[in-house]
């Protein structure tokens, strides 16, 4: 019985080994954001669209990506040929959300609007794929709800556990 026991425990330790510390996405999320731009959840920018709020919703993301799914209400402003100009209109103390897959470009574009002189900056905590796991809608270039959204890769897709991965 103790031989039993002690072979139980070993190959329970010897999996636990072999399959190494399991990363979260926020852990992963941490590697990646320098934190230069005050962030927002899914569940905070959710209560401001469904409260009728002023929000400017900015997707950073490029057209192949907004075609697959974007937040209702968002305005594609891109990352590669992003120009602040496209703000030109909006009052320097708007409130201003920019997302992008997971949050990192949407991040950059943020640090310009600060930089512009935007006092209300927020980045969504974990971009579109963190909104989508939340349970939070997404539509595609028709105004439909759908699923799909765009992830780059299976590395990425990986993280979407409430959605179907484009690539």
């Amino acid at each position: 019985m103790k031989n039993l026991i002690l072979l139980l425990s070993l190959f329970v330790s010897t999996l636990v080994v072999a399959q190494g510390p399991r990363q979260s996405y926020h852990d992963l999320l941490k590697t990646y954001y320098k934190n230069t731009v005050s962030t927002i959840q899914p569940t905070a920018l959710q209560k401001k669209i469904l409260k009728n709020e002023q929000v400017y919703i900015l997707d950073t993301r490029e057209d192949s990506e907004h075609i697959v799914s974007s937040i209702k209400g968002s305005i594609k402003v891109g990352y590669d040929m992003f120009d602040i100009k496209y703000t030109n209109s909006y009052d320097k103390n708007s409130t201003i959300v920019v997302y992008c897959t997971i949050g990192v470009r949407s991040e950059n574009i943020g640090e310009k609007l600060i930089k512009d002189g935007f006092k209300n900056v927020y980045n969504l905590y974990g971009g579109l794929i963190y909104w989508k796991n939340q349970g939070y809608p997404v539509i595609d270039s028709k105004g439909v709800n759908t699923k799909n959204i765009h992830v780059y890769s299976k590395e990425w897709g990986k993280w979407l556990r409430k959605g179907t991965p484009i690539y």
